[in-house]
């Protein structure tokens, strides 16, 4: 079966799956996708079990401006196949915080370059970019991936810098990574806390 045909009858089985109270309640909040069928995550991840890693297929769901196909899409890519280039153009393309977040969760937290994207687009001035960044960078740090000295200045820097920013999802995610961090052990306990004492925040 080709691919296009496969993308069509993924989008057909979204039918079964719809649930209007989910997308009229984004739609609430401002989420406009030209197609949302206000599939719950379980349904999609269900979806993605059966379907199986598939590069070809993500790129070609990653084009449809529908919710469900780009987060089947995120959770079908292959962390190890896929180039930084395209991961690239994907993040250029997020649409909504929502799907920004899925991507982070079931795709960005894999790749083999994950430490350097978080960095990079922790230091975005683009909220989506932030965001993304900082939920990366906590999956690192709970998976037990400790930084380099270099990498800890770097990313004290960022979170304070979010923190004091108005962004409240991406204060959120900053402050997560800080907690995250500080699990690390007692030494970046500490300068999780000098740091945020410095800055005049909540300690943790």
């Amino acid at each position: 079966m080709g691919i296009d045909q496969q993308v069509k009858d993924i989008k057909q089985s979204f039918r079964q799956m719809m649930d209007g109270s989910v997308a009229q309640s984004m739609r609430n909040k401002g989420v406009d996708y030209k197609l949302n069928w206000g599939a719950t995550l379980p349904r999609l991840q269900e979806k993605a079990r059966e379907i199986g890693k598939n590069y070809d297929l993500a790129i070609a769901l990653w084009k449809e401006n529908v919710r469900e196909c780009k987060i089947l899409a995120t959770m079908i890519m292959p962390a190890d196949e896929v180039l930084p280039e395209v991961i690239d153009i994907w993040m250029e393309q997020m649409p909504t915080q929502e799907i920004a977040e899925q991507a982070a969760f079931n795709l960005f937290q894999y790749l083999p370059y994950a430490a350097d994207k978080a960095y990079t687009w922790m230091a975005s001035d683009k909220e989506l970019y932030q965001l993304c960044g900082f939920h990366i960078i906590s999956r690192l740090f709970m998976n037990g991936q400790s930084p380099n000295e270099r990498g800890i200045n770097e990313f004290i820097d960022q979170a304070l810098a979010a923190l004091q920013g108005t962004s409240l999802s991406v204060k959120k995610a900053a402050m997560s990574s800080v907690q995250r961090f500080a699990e690390l052990g007692l030494v970046y306990e500490r300068i999780a806390k000098s740091a945020l004492k410095q800055a005049n925040l909540e300690i943790l």
